[in-house]
């Protein structure tokens, strides 16, 4: 009898197909299965050739082949394509056996399936995987949630596939209940978006205000990536500014059009940010960045007629790159610091048990935002799982205390040169709005108070107890009955 496969693959696009290759170098036999079948017998012909692979060329196919309880991983498109999956596949599975979607799926998506599927006997993993091309073939970062009982069956492979940091661990383990695992992953492309954005501004301040080339620049990536701020988006930017583009002879970088992409997770981070009451700025400046690229036909023609400041430096270069540095530096901490807020409030309202020391362990290796100082995040949820914010511990505010100078001093230059640096400049706001025990949210208050009878609370009186004051002579004394627009 032939042997059946440990795990079964749905989707050989880039991410599927060398997930299934790593899955299988670590010694499990996988099913796959493609919706174009073709594409099945040109990767069994090709990458797959002489592996453990079961190619099958239906959803009966597939199942047939594979161990109880039967385990198949979508890796679609997000949406549609993954509803419409599970109804395909569903119906032949039986009590026990696990659906895993492996895409970048909304997180109230994967609550929906994981309790429609869990009503039908059937167990259900919603998990970010983060790493790219190269992450799902060595090592990624894997982040899954769902149905818990799900977990044991699935361990073995997953943490077998991860990324590994320095003393071995995997950088992967159980999230939590319903969505927590694809909210998870949704916030680590919040961040993300932060932290491509932040490089982006300290290129271009070196590029505009100190008219520094693509070498220069290189020059100092490889150096940055050498110390604190040693990274993978840091390392690839390095990589990014040597490559020359054989038909210009100019860098790569130099010929590609200032239009920037995006897929949604860092805009539902966002969004979920505003659902929640999250103070996360950054990471929405860094959405709102790339929307405003996109119009580029428009900022052409508004870079002819509004007015800009010359751009004139006149201090030390060396001095105002390392500068940018610790700007780069203390605004990426409170980009982090934003995420893990919001993660804290989400599994205050979904009821999860998010364990933040872990996760900054699964985002260590394998993934986009891997970096140095995720082990220092690491080490203070350690000490205090109970932390409010990045920024309070120890390590994190001597930091801020070290570059809070240069940092201003770099979004001031920005500001007076007309280089935008919406990322520093919201991240520095963050830090000084959550530094303050009074802002001018009194007078906003009593805005609203005027104009919407909203209610106030006062400085002399116990929390909870609401006012109203009697602005004009119009004024009545009904008051709203909402006192948190």
């Amino acid at each position: 009898m032939n042997k059946k496969a440990d795990i079964g693959l749905v989707g050989l696009a880039v991410m599927g197909e060398n997930l299934v290759l790593n899955m299988e170098s670590k010694g499990f036999t996988v099913a796959v299965f493609n919706r174009t079948v073709e594409k099945v017998d040109s990767f069994l012909s090709g990458r797959g050739k002489g592996k453990n692979f079961i190619g099958c060329k239906t959803i009966e196919e597939l199942v047939a082949n594979l161990e109880r309880p039967r385990k198949i991983m979508l890796m679609v498109k997000a949406g549609k394509p993954v509803d419409d999956f599970i109804e395909l596949i569903a119906p032949h599975l039986e009590a026990g056996d696990i659906l895993i979607d492996g895409g970048n799926s909304h997180f109230p998506d994967t609550i929906r399936r994981t309790e429609a599927l869990e009503e039908k006997g059937l167990l259900y993993i919603g998990t970010g995987v983060s790493g790219g091309e190269e992450g799902a073939l060595l090592g990624p970062s894997i982040m899954p949630g769902g149905s818990a009982k799900a977990w044991p069956a699935v361990k073995p492979i997953f943490q077998a596939i991860s990324a590994k940091v320095a003393d071995g661990s995997p950088c992967c383990e159980w999230v939590g209940d319903n969505g927590a695992g694809h909210y998870v992953k949704m916030v680590h492309n919040g961040i993300e978006y932060g932290d491509m954005e932040m490089i982006c501004e300290a290129y271009n301040l070196m590029k505009s205000i100190l008219g520094m080339n693509a070498k220069e620049m290189q020059t100092v990536f490889a150096d940055w990536n050498n110390g604190e701020l040693d990274s993978y988006l840091i390392e690839i930017t390095k990589d990014i500014l040597a490559v020359v583009d054989p038909e210009t002879g100019k860098p790569v970088v130099d010929v590609i059009l200032d239009t920037a992409g995006q897929k949604g997770t860092g805009k539902w981070t966002s969004t979920s940010a505003l659902d929640l009451g999250a103070p996360a700025p950054t990471i929405a400046e860094a959405v709102f960045a790339r929307c405003l690229s996109a119009i580029k036909e428009e900022r052409v023609n508004a870079s002819k007629v509004l007015p800009a400041p010359n751009i004139v430096f006149k201090g030390d270069k060396k001095a105002f790159i390392e500068d940018i540095r610790q700007a780069l530096y203390a605004s990426k901490i409170c980009s982090y610091a934003q995420g893990y807020q919001l993660m804290k409030l989400a599994a205050t309202e979904f009821k999860w048990k998010l364990n933040y020391g872990q996760i900054a362990l699964m985002w260590r290796g394998g993934c986009i935002i891997r970096a140095r100082f995720l082990g220092d995040i690491k080490a203070a949820f350690d000490k205090n799982p109970n932390l409010d914010n990045l920024l309070l511990d120890e390590f994190f505010t001597q930091i801020i205390a070290r570059c809070q100078a240069s940092w201003r001093k770099v979004v001031a230059e920005a500001a007076l040169n007309g280089v935008p640096v919406p990322a520093f400049s919201s991240a520095l706001s963050y830090y000084d709005s959550y530094r303050s025990a009074v802002l001018p949210a009194n007078l906003l208050q009593a805005q609203r108070d005027y104009f919407g009878a909203h209610t106030y609370e006062r400085v002399d009186r116990p929390r909870g107890q609401v006012f109203h004051t009697a602005w004009t002579e119009h004024s009545g004394t009904t008051t709203s009955s909402t006192y948190n627009a």
